[in-house]
């Protein structure tokens, strides 16, 4: 699996329990499992939900799911 997919399955999977929409980055940092410390790893690649975030815009916000979440992520990041 390629590291995008593995990080994209990664942040999906840490959010399969939250309640959508979320509409704040806090909301946000608060529906991982592990808050801003949840960590995602992939073939040498690690990233943090506090790290993740500061890929986020006020415009992204409402999420209404984590796949979207995930897809926002992975393509900033330049996964």
């Amino acid at each position: 699996m390629a590291i995008r997919d593995e990080i994209h399955a990664q942040i999906t999977g840490a959010l399969a329990g939250a309640k959508f929409p979320i509409k704040t980055p806090e909301e946000l940092l608060a529906a991982f499992p592990q808050g801003a410390n949840t960590t995602c790893r992939a073939d040498g690649v690690e990233m943090t939900a506090g790290e993740a975030g500061k890929l986020l815009k006020a415009g992204d916000f409402p999420f209404r799911s984590a796949k979207q979440v995930a897809d926002v992520i992975v393509e900033r990041a330049g996964l």
